[in-house]
């Protein structure tokens, strides 16, 4: 029960601190849910990429069964390296909304609604691009899970992307809450993502505290761009 507890921990905090950017990319497609791009479509999209960037990760709990553990665990820097990165040189990207738009707009010149429309499509590429940084997360966290906690940290994930979908359909009537996640959840990220970093290294004793405290010293000092 124990270690049930900590896959569904685990999985709900990486999908949170991986995610969050997505959620703003959903805000922006259900405002603009018409005749045209309908709510179902942004789902679909939504999952089939999803899936996608889940299955391009695999192979992080493949090597988790041939690889020594606490080798595998250093890749626990990945998460850290991105979290100190977006910390440190933290640059609120103002025109994410107008790429956006500029991306979907091929939706108005289309009329389908079935299974082989673009706008399904569409989305579900933006979702990969948007989400393609997600594999460097999933990898190592893939690797130091045996099969059953990664089946339950699957689940979770798919579980709370519909809980993201249905948030993100809400808030789209709900303005001040959009706008607040849109300007301050890039925020919150930097520092889940140092933490996610820190369980994978730290839960399978790869470093030692005086040695991950280094590295992540060294790492502020090289990724401070300013």
């Amino acid at each position: 029960m124990n270690d049930l507890l900590i896959s569904i921990i685990t999985g709900v905090v990486t999908f949170i601190a991986t995610n969050i950017d997505d959620l703003v990319i959903l805000l922006v497609f259900f405002a603009q849910a018409d005749d045209n791009l309908q709510p179902w479509q942004i789902v679909l999209g939504q999952y089939l990429g999803f899936t996608i960037l889940v299955i391009l990760s695999l192979p992080g709990l493949l090597s988790g069964l041939i690889i020594p553990t606490n080798w595998i665990s250093l890749l626990g820097l990945i998460p850290l390296s991105i979290g100190i990165s977006s910390l440190v040189n933290q640059e609120q990207d103002t025109n994410l909304s107008a790429e956006i738009n500029t991306e979907i707009t091929p939706f108005a010149s289309s009329s389908q609604s079935n299974l082989l429309s673009s706008q399904i499509y569409t989305i579900t590429l933006i979702t990969i691009a948007n989400g393609s940084d997600n594999i460097t997360v999933y990898i190592p966290l893939f690797s130091t899970n045996k099969l059953d906690s990664f089946l339950v940290i699957i689940v979770v994930f798919f579980l709370l992307l519909s809980v993201w979908c249905y948030a993100a359909y809400k808030l789209t009537h709900q303005k001040q809450i959009a706008n607040f996640l849109t300007n301050y959840g890039s925020y919150v990220v930097p520092f889940v993502m140092m933490g996610l970093g820190v369980v994978i290294i730290y839960q399978n004793q790869a470093l030692s505290p005086i040695k991950l405290l280094g590295i992540c010293l060294c790492l502020l000092v090289l990724m401070n761009k300013n």
